[in-house]
């Protein structure tokens, strides 16, 4: 039974996946426009940011579109296809949920948000004001 049920979702992942990613490339939304400096330190501010993600998630295309509408240069990591970056995520949060966003603070610790809602909260709330 087990068997069965992983095989219907990995038909349905099959068959939906392409139309999840068509539909996000059509929906993209218009990026914030800052200052070049103001962007520049956005952009450094990101290099300690990294999203572990599976290309065709719902969860994860809601954080991508919010990256794309805060203009996020976020590193994105593929934790589907590349099994260092599941090791990673494994190792890092405990578990291989996605999206989860990496946060790397100045004084070196590491902090795992697992939550697409809590993501979109945290980036919202650290890039939105520069936004304007």
């Amino acid at each position: 039974m087990k068997t069965v049920i992983r095989a219907f979702f990995r038909t349905l992942r099959i068959v939906l996946g392409p139309v999840m990613l068509l539909k996000e490339r059509l929906t993209q939304p218009a990026g914030v426009q800052r200052a070049p400096a103001e962007q520049a330190a956005v952009d450094q501010a990101c290099q300690s940011l990294a999203l572990y993600q599976f290309s065709t998630c719902p969860f994860c295309i809601k954080v991508r579109q919010e990256m794309r509408r805060l203009s996020l240069p976020i590193e994105k990591r593929d934790a589907q296809h590349h099994a260092d970056h599941r090791n990673e995520l494994l190792q890092g949060s405990g578990a291989t949920k996605v999206p989860c966003l990496k946060i790397t603070e100045a004084d070196g610790q590491t902090r795992w948000l697992q939550d697409s809602t809590e993501i979109v909260t945290y980036l919202r709330g650290r890039f939105a004001a520069t936004a304007a």
